[in-house]
C-alpha cells in the first residue's frame, strides 16, 4: 500500500498549491496590514493575529507571478517556521488533499531560477497537478533577503 500525505491547498494565479497540513497553523480572511518600510518587496506587510505579529509574503511576488488586481483581496494561509508564524497571502483556500507519494515527480529540469528552489515538487491528481512548495526555504530566502545577505 502506497504512502499517503496530507496537503492544505491553495490557488495562486489559477496554480493548485500545497504544504503539508502539520506546517499550518490557520487559515483566515483578509487582515488589514502595516507596511514595512524598506522591506524586501515579497513582504507586503505586518497583520495582527490576536496579539501576535505575523510577516505577511505575497506568494505571487515570491514566485514571480503576475500581480494581484486591486480590487481582489488575498486570503492569509498562516504557517509555522521555526522563526514564528509567517502569512502566506493567496487567491483562494482550497481543501485538505491526501495524495500517494507514487503521484509525487520533481520539478522538471527546465524549471529553473528562484522557481526550482521553491518547489519540492508536483503530484499528479485526476484534473490537475498539486505544486508542493517547500515553505522553509521560501522563508529562508524572504530571511536572507531581509537581511541583505
Amino acid at each position: 500500500m502506497a504512502a499517503k500525505k496530507q496537503f492544505s491547498t491553495f490557488v495562486v494565479d489559477q496554480l493548485l498549491f500545497g504544504v503539508g497540513v502539520e506546517k499550518v497553523q490557520e487559515v483566515i480572511r483578509y487582515q488589514e496590514m502595516t507596511r514595512v518600510p524598506l522591506a524586501p518587496s515579497v513582504v507586503k506587510g505586518l497583520i495582527n493575529l490576536r496579539g501576535q505579529i505575523v510577516t505577511a509574503v505575497d506568494l505571487r511576488r515570491r514566485l514571480g507571478l503576475r500581480e494581484r488586481a486591486a480590487t481582489d483581496l488575498p486570503m492569509n494561509v498562516v504557517i509555522r517556521h521555526e522563526d514564528g508564524a509567517v502569512s502566506l497571502l493567496v487567491d483562494e483556500i482550497g481543501d485538505v488533499l491526501e495524495v500517494e507519494e507514487d503521484a509525487f515527480e520533481l520539478p522538471p529540469g527546465t524549471l529553473s531560477g528562484e522557481a526550482r528552489e521553491l518547489i519540492r515538487g508536483v503530484y499528479k491528481l485526476k484534473d490537475t497537478l498539486l505544486i508542493a512548495l517547500d515553505t522553509d526555504k521560501m522563508l529562508n530566502l524572504v530571511t536572507t533577503a531581509a537581511i541583505g545577505a
